[in-house]
């Protein structure tokens, strides 16, 4: 197709399926952490990702407290949309391709996910530090189990939490070592 029709379908693809799969990644990691799920916040996360996911618990249920269905959904809509990206962009789609890269995709995507929401805690801590905050209480939920280690070694100075920058960092320096492996171990595309 044309990159007058297939740039702005490529970037539908891609964006639908991404916030998509953004929701259900958060649900998943959410659950992991024993988020409040009474926050709204989840409560809409629920009721997005709930009519996919119901019928696909049926059929994978959990296992030890992990929410299976979840991840299922994540790589089989991140597999659907490198499948129509693909077909849209060269007209056929290499199933080798779109099975190596899915997990790549979903690899990087956490790491965004988690650097975003750093990033997002801290500003909003510096805006309108309100425990009660719905957006903050579940970031905080989802963050502090990876800054626990960071703030026991940097403390505040000053006043200032430097632990969210160092986090950042840490998690930008294990995205660059672990991308660079996985993004070279996926075949090309056709």
């Amino acid at each position: 197709m044309g990159s007058y029709l297939g740039d702005p379908l490529l970037f539908l693809i891609d964006t639908v399926f991404g916030l998509y799969i953004i929701a259900v990644m958060l649900r998943f990691i959410l659950q992991m952490v024993r988020a409040d799920f009474y926050n709204p916040i989840s409560q809409f996360l629920v009721q997005i990702t709930q009519p996919v996911l119901r019928p696909l618990r049926r059929v994978v249920p959990g296992f030890a407290g992990v929410d299976i269905s979840s991840v299922v959904l994540m790589i089989l809509l991140q597999a659907a949309a490198l499948a129509l990206m693909s077909l849209v962009a060269y007209g056929q789609v290499n199933p080798i391709y779109v099975l190596a890269r899915t997990p790549v995709e979903l690899v990087g995507l956490v790491f965004t996910v988690y650097i975003v929401a750093i990033i997002v805690m801290a500003v909003i801590s510096w805006i309108n530090p309100d425990r009660y905050n719905p957006v903050q209480t579940l970031l905080y939920s989802m963050t502090e189990p990876l800054m626990r280690p960071f703030r026991q070694i940097i403390p505040p100075i000053g006043g200032i939490d430097l632990s969210p920058l160092a986090a950042i960092i840490a998690i930008q320096v294990l995205k660059m070592l672990l991308m660079r492996p996985l993004n070279s171990a996926v075949p090309p595309i056709i």
